[in-house]
């Protein structure tokens, strides 16, 4: 007796997280490491954007500044006052969501490329607070010169070790958790009531829907998960700066990975940042010294010739290319 398409899918799945789970044993160079960490935390940071993003149906262009919140927030908690960035991160989190509900309520009724406009604006002028204010009161945010993070040693409570394995197992980790609880809220009322109002808002709204109130939830569960992958890049990288984690380059690249991928999927964010980030790094690696910015060319181009081709994103390509997998490989087993 065959197996059904459920099992295999249940089969390849487990399969898929194993190896994922096994690269550090097999991978020993650091600086490939470090390409997988990258990949993963723009899964994450995709995932992230994709609540307001993708099924509320708006184009938020302004989340470094949430990222700019959680790592501030984080470092500061840790480096001037010793509170476990643990701890920092939920705080950079709950401090981002509030922040986005704030910008929420206005923005969410305006429309188009002027929703876009408005939360640039607001990225923009955080980044300007943090580059030209160097302190407030007691806490030294540092200005243009960033924070460099003290290395105190290898210590689970303090978020420091010198190799990447760590980093790259909790990154895994948060992605993993960030898309389970999209499945979840997708497949709950929640989740019915934010694709019904991002696909038409004035026909949920005449259904009774409050489309603004679930947006709202939308921006809130955005702007926490994104302020904890600033919180996570700042104790990766020990260092963060206005330019580092406030850089407007940095919204964009979220938006156009999730566009590309799929935008409103759940499997499309992983499928943008899965391409495009080694794609990326390739690049900026073995093209990047003779032609500077040539991998934010590549991303135009790639970007363009989805929008054209494959609106819907490449999840569209890789699930007809799985369904045919799928048939194949049940008339096999």
């Amino acid at each position: 007796m065959g197996l059904s398409e459920k099992q295999i899918k249940v089969i390849l799945l487990i399969f898929s997280t194993i190896i994922v789970f096994l690269i550090p044993v097999f991978i020993k160079n650091q600086s490939y490491l470090q390409i997988f960490i990258v990949v993963l935390f723009f899964m994450y940071l995709t995932t992230a954007w994709n609540f307001v993003g993708g099924f509320a149906g708006v184009l938020p262009l302004g989340h470094a500044a949430f990222i700019a919140i959680g790592a501030y927030v984080s470092t500061i908690l840790f480096m001037q006052y010793h509170i476990s960035p643990w701890i920092g991160m939920f705080a950079g989190g709950i401090f981002s969501a509030i922040i986005g509900v704030i910008i929420g309520l206005p923005t969410f009724k305006l429309r188009g490329a002027y929703f876009a406009l408005a939360t640039m604006a607001f990225a923009g002028g955080i980044k300007v607070l943090i580059e030209n204010i160097d302190t407030i009161g007691p806490i030294s945010i540092g200005g243009p010169r960033g924070i460099l993070i003290n290395y105190t040693g290898d210590s689970l409570v303090n978020f420091q070790w010198v190799s990447k394995v760590p980093y790259y197992y909790i990154i895994l980790t948060m992605v993993i958790i960030l898309v389970l609880i999209t499945v979840f809220m997708m497949k709950s009322k929640i989740g019915y009531y934010l694709t019904a109002g991002g696909e038409d808002p004035e026909a949920a709204a005449s259904l009774g829907i409050n489309v603004t109130k679930y947006k709202l939830i939308a921006m809130a569960l955005s702007a926490f998960f994104t302020a904890i992958a600033g919180s996570f890049y700042a104790q990766w990288i020990f260092y963060i700066s206005p330019q580092s984690v406030g850089n407007m380059n940095l919204s964009f690249e979220i938006a156009f990975i999730a566009i590309i991928g799929g935008r409103g999927t759940i499997i499309g964010p992983i499928l943008g940042a899965l391409l495009l980030k080694p794609l990326e790094e390739f690049t900026r690696t073995y093209i990047g010294s003779a032609l500077p910015g040539a991998h934010l060319f590549i991303l135009g181009l790639v970007l363009v010739l989805v929008m054209i081709y494959q609106p819907r994103g490449i999840q569209e390509i890789v699930l007809k290319l799985s369904k045919k997998l799928m048939k194949r490989m049940r008339k096999k087993i």
